[in-house]
């Protein structure tokens, strides 16, 4: 009975150890290093810690995520990533990666929790399912507070650009002059008036710029200037009287809107101050209806 013991621990250790040297073995993906996601990537690296320190297994783990085949998973993520622009500079394979060393990590310590206390057995899957989740959820969470931020700025920087090229600046140099003061702020919209200069500059339309940002930021602020410049650009429309309609029309749309969650926050109070109210009632009565009743 020892040696059997022995030789199952020992085809134990090698069967959780061939594994370990599989992915040791693997080819480990170039990481963007220049660019945009590059820089992000360094920034991310400086900043957080736990990200620096776990970066080389994020890698290693990437490139058994590269053995999975599939391209339209990948394009999707890689889309997602754009929007969230560049998320810690990760590859969609590493935002795999992250996913699966989130839900072992969270597994382990659900386990080791449930082996110091009387936990429920659905306590490990349920927090398996939750590590595998949290990066996607801080994905979303990402793009929509970009998509907020440039939806919140989007209409005076509209008006700005029609200003400029009312008083003679084209589109790209009225573009700039919104995009280029205080570069070092780390903002959404003018971050992604940077990238339309990137566009325009390299050789692109117009257009295909334009196009490239409401698929960036897929709001309807977004969408509603992209289709008016470009329906102005193909009718002929005077571009600036266009552009200016359209900051004004978001301008309005967004005083509906917070007039509107004005009055919704309203009707949403009823409810927490009446069980409030009930609360306070209780306590005021209370005391005399239990002297009342004889209790």
């Amino acid at each position: 009975m020892s040696m059997m013991r022995w030789v199952a621990i020992l085809l134990s250790s090698i069967a959780m150890t061939l594994p370990v040297i599989y992915v040791l073995s693997l080819p480990v993906a170039a990481v963007p290093r220049h660019g945009y996601r590059g820089n992000i990537r360094r920034i991310a690296r400086v900043e957080n810690r736990t990200f620096a320190l776990f970066e080389p297994v994020i890698r290693r783990v990437s490139a058994l995520v590269a053995l999975v085949g599939g391209t339209n998973w990948r394009r999707r993520l890689n889309h997602r990533l754009e929007q969230a622009d560049g998320f810690l500079g990760l590859l969609e394979n590493e935002l795999v990666a992250l996913s699966v060393l989130g839900s072992l990590g969270l597994g382990v310590l659900a386990a080791i929790c449930r082996s110091m206390t009387n936990c429920s057995l659905f306590i490990v899957p349920t927090s398996m399912v939750l590590g595998a989740a949290l990066p996607f959820i801080q994905l979303n969470e990402t793009i929509k507070g970009r998509q907020k931020e440039i939806r919140r700025g989007l209409p005076a920087a509209i008006e700005i650009v029609a200003l400029c090229m009312g008083a003679g600046l084209d589109f790209p140099s009225s573009i700039r002059l919104v995009a280029e003061p205080h570069k070092s702020t780390r903002s959404a919209l003018k971050r992604e008036f940077r990238v339309i200069l990137e566009q325009l500059e390299l050789g692109g339309t117009r257009r295909e710029a334009l196009r490239t940002f409401a698929e960036r930021v897929e709001t309807d602020a977004v969408r509603d200037f992209v289709n008016s410049v470009v329906q102005a650009e193909e009718k002929g429309n005077p571009l600036a009287r266009a552009i200016q309609i359209q900051g004004r029309m978001l301008s309005q749309k967004r005083s509906v809107l917070a007039e509107e969650a004005a009055a919704r926050a309203g009707v949403l109070l009823i409810v927490p101050m009446v069980l409030l109210m009930g609360c306070v009632l209780t306590l005021l009565l209370g005391p005399f209806i239990v002297r009342g009743g004889g209790l």
